[in-house]
């Protein structure tokens, strides 16, 4: 992988792990609300995984593969 690739990688994963923070916040901020809005709770729970997901293929990338 070239250095310039692995740049964008890694300010796209930093990128992800801010956006999945902050999804974090807010979820808790929801969950912390009365009355709780559970499908916006759901959906952004579905946002984070995603987020989780896209955060660890970048990372699987990034870290050369050990053969065993």
């Amino acid at each position: 992988m070239m250095r310039d690739d692995q740049e964008l990688l890694k300010a796209e994963l930093e990128r992800l792990r801010n956006m999945h923070t902050s999804v974090d916040v807010e979820i808790n901020r929801m969950l912390s609300a009365q009355p709780v809005n559970q499908l916006a709770a759901q959906r952004l729970k579905k946002q984070k995984l995603a987020l989780k997901d896209q955060i660890e293929k970048i990372r699987s990338k990034l870290m050369p593969d050990i053969i065993a």
